[in-house]
């Protein structure tokens, strides 16, 4: 520092110093007097002596001169310095250059840099720890060494700066050079970190590279010596180009360290990738990941300037996740399958976090390729193992348990169903069961599977589509944030492998009558909840929702009239949720169909006090009036040949029922009633519960001698049950777990050859027996093909429907838009071609309920 005390002294003495008239003798003391101060002897030098040196100078016109001595004075400090305390520092371990650089000779200290091979190389040659050690320790050597080059250098420049304050005032300014302080700077520049005579900042970059990737490999190295030498190299400015001049030049550190630094790290990194995809699985290799960018991002927040930051992690970002997305994700064994298969919830999430990164552009779409794919694989794998193991399902139960006969049969009560139609609609009949128009030469009515494996297929199926849907739910929220465009991509998957399966309706509606029947006992509203809310969901994925509906009316109808439902508050919860998925119209009818059994409920209350007022009966008879528009089933009704215990109480009821009710007609539906009959074997008397048909059979044998036998021909006659729910009866009878019958010749399906009789010796420890009608509750293709007939024709008048209303409101329209909008109007009950659209439009042109315009291009609605 400049001398206070000597400063003081010669102030207060008060001498002036006159203008010096030899400007080479001032020259060659103030620049004396400045070689003192580098030489950090300026403890006994004047301030106001060298401040007139530098005063007068300027003032009599050689402030040119002044500025060219200091610019050579500090270039020749800084040479010196250079030689003196960096050379000798440089590392001897060969980890300077990566560029190509050559050294000079006599640069012993630079004579293991290898041109061209780069820091990365030379740092990983380090073959033992205690090389990288070594080379750690060397590197930091020289790096503190110019940084107290630097420290030592801008302290002396603030020294001069006092010195030379009017030149920066008066001469820099006017000449347009940089000030004193600036000059020093830009001298550093150029004649240490560009020095022309050592390769100083070859060496310092190269090092400064080696010291970052000893670090990647995990040794230690000092980061406060790589933090101030990053600070000197983004505090000075790069040389203007030649023939250029540029407001604001960038930093050395951006035009000479960062570029290189980058290329480095995308070198490091793509070896280490190519190395961790030979070694790693996937969740170590992502964890790797996941470590580096951390590693990175701290890095630059430590000792890096923050502006590399964003550089450097795209190039992480772009080596190490965006080319090799598909390649991590489908790692055998370790990959997404494994991780959703053992639910590794961590990994998984780590999967969507880097895949998800906003510079991995194709991260999530990639990620949701897989998922779909994975979810269709597993999906595909469902249908198939249910479409091996219904190959050979057919309608009908069969088994193999002896046969039986009787003679004593009092009919304890009987109920029934009938439908209620004005004068000129048709009786109905439940789907799925026979039209009636089988032959009495029926071969069989079972096949070697039975009907209940086929059921148990059915809820296999939708219980593993509900454990792959929940399988994924938990994913979903657990580990991908509850992202809407995995969601959309999961639902598409689903959505797509649940329609493929043609039974995928019926099986949805099957799983729903199942656990409304048996399933839902003994749960909490809340598990009742979860449970109808899954159905829903699996519902949501349907397409085609009006073959849905179409099964469900069936089965509920089933439920409802034979009293199967487990609880009618589930019930009318589930036709809630339904309405709220597919609107009012899509359960209109399932409302009705429960108003038809309050209404009958009802209606049963005032027949019991008519009956016992007016007539009373010799059995128990309830019956349900059903309205034939809201429940199943289209064509002849089924009914038979009732006993006379029956007609009377039939005959009774319309009685009754005439008396409230003017022009309407009833219909006997008789395949859907039961009855309780208690019967008189040998051993002891049985009340068994069977289906009406089963009753009307079994009142055939009560007046038989026993061991009298009655063939199918003869039952068929006397009774005029259609032919497949005679044969099915019959079987209940004779061939299932209780054989009330004996069938002649034993088997397991019946013929129309085959004689009945009687098993008076008939046995079992229980006093009551419900005897399962045997009945098809899984179509057979057939049955399948028959509904699929029936929904097309349904689907052609509300596609019809459907043209009208919109053409109604927009009177004119051309062919495009048409089929758009009836195609977006119709979408939540199911999706019309444009073919089978084109064909219903010219289906109603021909019925004069449109036209085409002139031109042929619109359509007009007339009224």
């Amino acid at each position: 520092m400049l001398g206070g005390s000597s400063l003081a002294a010669r102030r207060g003495k008060g001498k002036m110093f006159t203008p010096m008239e030899n400007i080479d003798e001032t020259w060659k003391r103030l620049s004396s007097a400045l070689r003192e101060i580098q030489n950090h002897n300026a403890s006994k030098l004047s301030y106001e002596a060298l401040y007139r040196y530098s005063y007068d100078m300027v003032l009599y016109h050689n402030g040119d001169r002044l500025y060219k001595g200091i610019t050579q004075i500090i270039a020749q400090h800084l040479d010196a310095l250079a030689e003196r305390d960096i050379v000798p520092t440089f590392p001897r371990t060969g980890i300077m250059a990566d560029t190509g650089t050559t050294n000079t000779a006599g640069q012993n200290a630079a004579a293991g840099v290898n041109g061209g091979e780069g820091a990365v190389g030379n740092a990983e040659r380090a073959a033992t720890e205690s090389e990288a050690v070594e080379m750690a320790l060397e590197g930091e050597r020289f790096l503190r060494t110019i940084k107290q080059v630097w420290e030592d250098h801008v302290a002396i420049m603030k020294k001069m700066q006092l010195v030379l304050k009017y030149m920066d005032k008066v001469y820099t300014p006017s000449a347009k050079v940089p000030n004193s302080f600036s000059l020093g700077l830009r001298q550093f520049e150029r004649r240490v970190i560009h020095s022309p005579l050592f390769p100083i900042g070859e060496t310092m970059i190269s090092v400064l590279l080696a010291e970052i990737q000893l670090e990647r490999r995990g040794e230690v190295i000092h980061r406060s010596a790589v933090r101030d030498v990053i600070s000197i190299l983004s505090t000075l400015r790069s040389p203007p180009e030649p023939g250029k001049r540029t407001p604001e030049r960038p930093s050395i550190y951006v035009k000479d360290f960062e570029g290189r630094f980058l290329a480095t790290s995308e070198e490091f990194y793509r070896r280490e990738a190519e190395e961790c995809l030979l070694t790693d699985d996937a969740s170590s290799y992502l964890k790797r990941v996941e470590d580096r960018l951390a590693e990175e991002q701290a890095r630059c927040a430590h000792y890096l300037l923050s502006s590399t930051s964003a550089p450097l992690i795209a190039i992480l970002d772009s080596i190490l996740l965006s080319a090799h997305l598909r390649t991590v994700l489908c790692m055998p064994a370790t990959g997404l399958i494994h991780m959703i298969d053992t639910m590794r919830i961590p990994d998984l999430q780590r999967v969507y976090r880097l895949y998800g990164r906003p510079n991995v552009k194709e991260g999530l779409d990639v990620l949701m390729s897989e998922l779909k794919k994975y979810v269709s694989t597993r999906g595909n794998a469902i249908n198939e193992n249910v479409t091996t193991g219904t190959s050979t399902v057919a309608a009908v139960l069969a088994t193999d348990v002896p046969s039986t006969s009787k003679a004593n049969t009092t009919v304890l009560s009987s109920s029934t169903a009938l439908d209620e139609v004005n004068a000129e609609g048709a009786a109905q009949k439940v789907p799925g069961t026979s039209s009636g128009k089988a032959t009495p030469n029926v071969a069989s009515a079972g096949t070697a599977t039975s009907a209940a494996a086929a059921v148990n297929i059915a809820l296999r199926w939708v219980q593993e589509v509900l454990d792959l849907k929940d399988t994924f739910d938990k994913v979903w929220k657990e580990a991908f944030e509850e992202d809407k465009a995995i969601q959309t991509a999961l639902n598409d998957a689903f959505q797509s492998f649940i329609n493929v399966n043609p039974k995928a309706q019926e099986y949805t509606s099957l799983f729903i009558d199942d656990n409304l029947k048996k399933g839902l006992k003994g749960k909490t509203d809340d598990e009742v909840e979860a449970v109808l809310e899954k159905t829903i969901v699996l519902f949501r994925f349907i397409i085609d929702k009006d073959i849905f509906e179409r099964y469900y009316k069936s089965h509920l109808a089933k439920r409802l009239l034979n009293g199967r439902s487990v609880s009618e508050d589930a019930e009318r919860n589930m036709v809630a949720k339904l309405k709220v998925e597919s609107g009012y119209s899509f359960t209109q009818k399932l409302e009705g169909m429960f108003n038809d059994m309050r209404l009958s409920s009802d209606m049963m209350k005032s027949f019991e006090k008519y009956t016992a007022k007016h007539e009373p009966l010799e059995i128990e008879f309830n019956v349900n009036v059903l309205t034939s528009t809201f429940w199943p089933g289209e064509g002849s009704a089924t009914t038979c040949v009732f006993p006379p215990v029956f007609n009377k109480a039939i005959q009774s009821f319309e009685k009754f029922y005439n008396t409230r009710h003017s022009g309407r007609r009833l219909t006997w539906q008789s395949n859907h009633g039961t009855a309780d009959i208690r019967v008189a074997f040998k051993a002891r008397r049985h009340e068994l519960n069977v289906s009406t048909h089963c009753a009307v059979i079994l009142l055939l044998f009560e007046d038989l001698e026993a061991g009298q036998e009655v063939s199918v021909q003869d039952i068929k006659a006397a009774t005029q049950i259609p032919d497949s729910d005679l044969l099915r009866s019959l079987q209940s009878l004779a061939c299932a777990k209780f054989k009330i019958l004996t069938k002649n010749p034993k088997s397991r399906d019946v013929g129309p050859n085959d004689k009945f009789s009687f098993n008076n010796s008939f046995t079992c420890p229980l006093a009551k027996i419900k005897i399962q009608t045997i009945v098809g509750k899984v179509e057979n293709n057939e049955e399948r093909a028959e509904t699929q007939e029936k929904v097309d024709e349904e689907r052609k008048h509300q596609i019809e429907a459907c043209i009208v209303r919109i053409m109604k409101d927009k009177k004119s329209l051309g062919h495009n838009e048409l089929v758009i909008e009836v195609i977006r109007q119709l979408m939540s009950r199911f999706t019309p071609t444009p073919a089978v659209i084109k064909k219903r439009i010219e289906n109603l042109i021909d019925r004069e309920y449109l036209e085409r315009s002139e031109d042929m291009r619109l359509y007009n609605y007339l009224a």
